[in-house]
């Protein structure tokens, strides 16, 4: 799978309540939930309504940290976001988007040199990332087999749902 987007880049330790903050917690449609991502993350607040179907978020260390809320998820994936690459992973998140179907890619050397606005090509199956607007690539590390199943199901629902 060959994705193509805007990169947005973000900083290290980015948490879940900077991806979707607690006060939307009772907000239980994810359409409504996607108006309020990354709102928290400085210089990113009008995130929800500047980021385009498709765009990419590429992050810094240790992305999601925080609590095991699949929200920070959700806003993510129904604002249409198509991946987040990022150098690391909170452990609990990177579960979370692979049990929602939504990809995501570890890339120790990515966001050192990318810029907000840069359109980035990220192929998934292979991890490999290319900052068209540079010509940088990078290599990341692709999603497990397993992994890779449970996300081509749309999930760790459907991939069960197939599979029992």
């Amino acid at each position: 799978m060959k994705l193509k987007g805007r990169a947005w880049v973000t900083g290290d330790d980015i948490d879940t309540d900077q991806i979707y903050h607690g006060q939307y917690l009772p907000v239980t449609d994810p359409h409504e939930m996607a108006k309020h991502a990354m709102e928290y993350v400085p210089g990113m607040e009008n995130f929800p309504r500047e980021a385009r179907s498709g765009d990419v978020v590429v992050a810094g260390k240790n992305f999601g940290t925080g609590s095991s809320r699949e929200h920070a998820v959700l806003c993510l994936q129904y604002l249409g976001i198509s991946c987040v690459v990022a150098k690391s992973f909170s452990r609990i998140f990177f579960r979370n988007a692979v049990n929602l179907g939504f990809p995501v890619i570890e890339c120790p050397e990515i966001s050192d040199t990318m810029k907000t606005g840069d359109i980035v090509e990220v192929h998934v199956d292979s991890g490999k990332i290319i900052d068209l607007t540079t010509g940088e690539s990078f290599q990341g590390i692709p999603a497990s087999g397993l992994e890779k199943e449970i996300a081509g199901s749309g999930g760790l629902i459907e991939y069960l749902k197939k599979n029992a």
